[in-house]
């Protein structure tokens, strides 16, 4: 059975989100496979936060359907998307910087002893156990988050995500701001949850990170899905085409890809 023939993890149809007379998301529709990468591109204010947003549970869609493993679902609160094992990793991370790995890992989720007072050690064994599978080399479990490298960070967040049985996930420019020992690391993370099974929207301004991660690539021009591509069938200059000129690349002339370099 082809990728395409099994039916998808996710599939968000037709939706659409609008501020006021603004219509950030238009008629959006995009699915996602268990064990594939789904680079989510486009420029700024193209819309891509906006409707993995909706997925997240974050702002709720005006109009259109969410389907998890093809059945309908309601996904208005974050909450509800933890239910269906949607995990969002934010350009923040939404670490607590004051404490270490373990708290961050199990922050509103905590683990208790039958007195009711904080597990520390069983949550510490359960952390080194989910970083032992990610990262076998990160050995700073007792300090502050702040005090972690970018990657790191990063690593706690993925962590927690996994943790929690994450399914679907949404990475929001994971590599954003990190050196490229740190963004090497990163990457063999999401390949490692690709490996897993795991399906993950990869929103990124990176040209070079959507190309080495990702399936397919996505991409959103003014609140609307130009097309979706094989990653392996489009050249960057391509995708860099739909990006810019909002056409899919059947559409764009060799003096209009030209343009883009000039």
């Amino acid at each position: 059975m082809t990728v395409a023939e099994r039916t998808p993890l996710v599939e968000m149809q037709h939706i659409n989100v609008a501020f006021g007379g603004v219509h950030a998301v238009q008629d959006a529709t995009i699915d996602l496979h268990a064990g594939e990468v789904i680079g989510l591109v486009g420029g700024n204010g193209a819309g891509k936060s906006t409707l993995m947003r909706v997925l997240s549970g974050a702002h709720p869609a005006d109009s259109g359907s969410i389907l998890i493993d093809g059945k309908p679902v309601s996904i208005k609160s974050p909450r509800d998307a933890k239910a269906y094992n949607i995990e969002t990793i934010y350009q923040t991370l939404a670490l607590a910087d004051n404490v270490d790995a373990p708290a961050n890992l199990f922050l509103g989720r905590e683990k208790t002893t039958r007195l009711g007072s904080l597990d520390d050690s069983a949550m510490e064994a359960e952390t080194r156990k989910v970083m032992g599978r990610l990262n076998p080399n990160f050995t700073r479990f007792k300090m502050p988050v702040k005090s972690l490298s970018g990657g790191q960070r990063q690593a706690v967040a993925i962590a927690r995500a996994v943790y929690f049985n994450a399914r679907i996930m949404i990475m929001d420019e994971p590599t954003a701001a990190l050196g490229p020992a740190e963004t090497a690391q990163v990457r063999n993370l999401v390949r490692q949850l690709k490996d897993e099974g795991i399906g993950i929207f990869l929103i990124s301004h990176d040209i070079h990170d959507v190309f080495d991660l990702s399936d397919r690539i996505s991409v959103m021009y003014h609140g609307e899905i130009v097309g979706t591509v094989n990653k392996d069938e489009v050249t960057t200059d391509e995708v860099l085409g739909m990006i810019i000129l909002g056409k899919p690349p059947t559409e764009v002339t060799e003096t209009e890809l030209a343009a883009l370099h000039a």
